[in-house]
This record gives structure tokens, sequence and C-alpha cells, in this order.
């Protein structure tokens, strides 16, 4: 018997020793494809060059009167936190590859570092495939502030309601990825839900990730409106646009404008409610509307309010461009069935398809509490491809 049990040790022991030795031979596998990935990436991202810009930008900003003019200011400002962003990413990069090669070593003379060496592995592949994510980004504004808004359409309360959803989930990823996100307009439903808002999120290449997300979405699902518990689907357009810098500026004729002035409702106190401050303006040539509210005086609204349009209008037009190049259908006029861009079917099964990619999940309530990546990555990713 004691003879037996020592040949199961034995045994044992083996298997511990291989199965150690395959989880290292993996993780040698992962560095030695994450290497060259990092090499590529650091190539692209030429930290040496960049670190040169940012002396010239530090230089500039600490000259004399450079802070007395915030519009001349604010894009040399985004262009120092996007090198300093680029150049920390490349020093991770490497630091992390060098931490992984460490952890390998120390993990054949002691197993109990294994765990570590995975980790390490882990939030390396992340940030690789991270930052080969921003290496699509090279639209011309993709680096940019994002304005975005949401619509709701077909569907009545049921679509109010889906586009307030739609408002929690995106608000959600960006508090996520720690963006800052700023509410611009903000229009309660009648019975539920809202009839429209519009948020500036700040971050770089907000743009870029977001515009990813610009088109209908529907949604399926048992309507908690309707007594009889039948099932509604309902639809939400999502519209994308980039803040504007100082390199580019959009003539909007006074003639092609209609501009309201009304009480801003919801939240905001005395002042907001008791003043005609919010405005809206309509482009009547596109029939665009936008209305901003969230400002304490009439003047910072309308300043607001023009600033997205401009967006809005500056979006369209590389749309339109886009469509001419690429011969693509683009975005439909209603709002409803067939020209959705994303499905949310939460009943009689669970999941959310994406009808670009076919990318799809059965992890609905994730995505709705702001798990978005996945879908961003692949439509980015078939985006580049097809380019």
């Amino acid at each position: 018997m004691g003879l037996f049990l020592d040949d199961v040790a034995l045994i044992n022991f083996t298997e511990k020793i291989l199965g150690l030795h395959m989880d290292i031979e993996s993780l040698m596998r992962s560095k030695n494809e994450l290497e060259p990935r990092i090499v590529q990436l650091i190539t692209h991202l030429d930290p040496e060059r960049k670190a040169l810009e940012l002396e010239q930008i530090e230089e500039q900003a600490g000259q004399s009167g450079f802070w007395d003019d915030p519009d001349r200011a604010k894009p040399v400002l985004k262009k120092r936190s996007l090198l300093t962003e680029d150049i920390d990413t490349s020093k991770r990069l490497t630091s992390g590859l060098e931490d992984l090669a460490t952890a390998l070593e120390l993990s054949r003379e002691d197993s109990e570092m294994l765990d570590e060496a995975n980790s390490v592995e882990i939030s390396l592949r992340e940030q690789v495939e991270s930052a080969e994510l921003r290496m699509m980004l090279a639209g011309e504004l993709d680096q940019n502030n994002a304005i975005l808004s949401i619509a709701p359409g077909a569907g009545g309360t049921e679509s109010c309601d889906w586009a307030e959803m739609l408002l929690r989930m995106y608000l959600r990823f960006c508090e996520s990825k720690g963006w800052k996100s700023e509410m611009i307009d903000y229009q309660d439903g009648d019975e539920a839900g809202i009839k429209g808002a519009t948020f500036m999120v700040s971050a770089p290449y907000a743009y870029g990730y977001l515009r990813a997300e610009a088109g209908v979405h529907r949604l399926v699902r048992i309507s908690p409106f309707d007594s009889a518990k039948r099932r509604h689907t309902s639809f939400a357009a999502v519209h994308v646009a980039p803040e504007l810098d100082g390199t580019i500026d959009i003539d909007i004729p006074e003639k092609e404008l209609r501009i309201d002035v009304f009480r801003a409702s919801g939240a905001g106190g005395q002042h907001v409610n008791r003043t005609e401050s919010a405005v809206r303006f309509t482009h009547l040539p596109t029939g665009i509307v936008v209305s901003c509210q969230n400002e304490r005086s009439q003047i910072q609204n309308r300043a607001t309010a023009m600033k997205v349009l401009k967006a809005r209008l500056y979006e369209l037009e590389q749309r339109k461009i886009q469509e001419r190049i690429s011969t693509a259908s683009g975005e439909k006029a209603d709002v409803a069935w067939g020209s959705q861009i994303r499905s949310y079917v939460l009943q009689p099964y669970q999941m959310v398809k994406d009808h670009r990619t076919q990318f799809e999940t059965s992890q609905t309530q994730k995505v709705l509490d702001g798990d978005l990546d996945n879908f961003i990555r692949t439509q980015l990713l078939a985006k580049s491809l097809r380019a």
C-alpha cells in the first residue's frame, strides 16, 4: 500500500510539474506573440519624436500671455494631452513586456510566481489591444471630443423609454472609461423616458471610438407599459459628431436658421425654470434641430447650441462624402424597422447583435450597463479592413 501511495504521489507530482511547464510554455508563446505587436506599436507611436514635440509645446505654454487667449490655448493643450498619452503608452508597453519576461523567469524557479505571470500577461494583452485600437483611429477628427445625441423613433412611449435606456448605457460606458460627460440638452418624455438628450464626451479619441455607435438601435422586449404584457419593438437613433476645434469652421448664414427661446425644463434651479434661457436652433436647409438648456444664460446656451449645430453639419457633410465614395445607402429617413445597426432582444431570448459585423452576445444586461468595448472594437476592425 505504501508503494502504491508513493506511486500516486509521484504521478501527481509529475502531472503538477508537467502542468506547470505547459502553463509556462503557453505564457512564453503569448510573450513571443505580443512582442512584435508591441514593437510595431512603439514604432507607430514614435515616443522620441513626440517627446521633442512635447518640449516645444511646454515652452509655448510657458510664454507670457499664452493663457490670456483660451481659444488659442485650447488646441495646444489638447495636443499636449495627446502627446503625453502616447508617450506614456509607449512606456507602459515597454515596461509591461519587461515585467512579463521577468515573471516568466521567476516562475521557472518558483511555481507560486505563475499566478503573477498570468496577471502580468493579461494586463499587457489588454494594453496592447487598447493601443492597437487607437491605431485604427486615423480619421481627421478621431482624436476630438464627441457630441452624442439620442432621439426616440417609432414606438411612442416605448421608444422614449428605450432612448433613456440608451442614454444610461452610454453614460455608464463613459464612466467606465473615466471619460468626462457633460449634459447639453435633456428633454423628459411625456409619460416616461426622454424626448431627446445631447451630451459632450471629453476624452482623447472620444469621437473616434463613439462614431462606431452612430445609427438606429432596435429594442425587442415585453413592454412594461402594456397591461397585456405583449412583446413590443422600439427604435431610437444615435447621432455622433466631433467637437470642432479652431482648425475647422463652418459658416451658417443667419437666414438659414430659425431660433426659438423657451424656458428650460427639469432640474436646474429657479433661474433655469423662470427665464427663457433655453435655445433651439433649426437649420432650415437640412432640418437639423439642436437645443441647449444646461447653461445659466441665453448667451451661453446660444454659443453651445451653435457649437453642436456646426458639429452636426460637419458630420452630415462627411457622411455624404463617404456615401458617395462607398456608394453606401446611408442613414435612412425613418427611424424604424429595417434601418437598425444593432438589435437588443430581451424577449423571447437574450441577445444583442450588431448587424454590420454580425458580432453578438447573450450578455444583454452587461451591454446595457455600458459594456460596449467588443462591439466598438469589432466595428472599427471591420472598417479598417475595408479601407
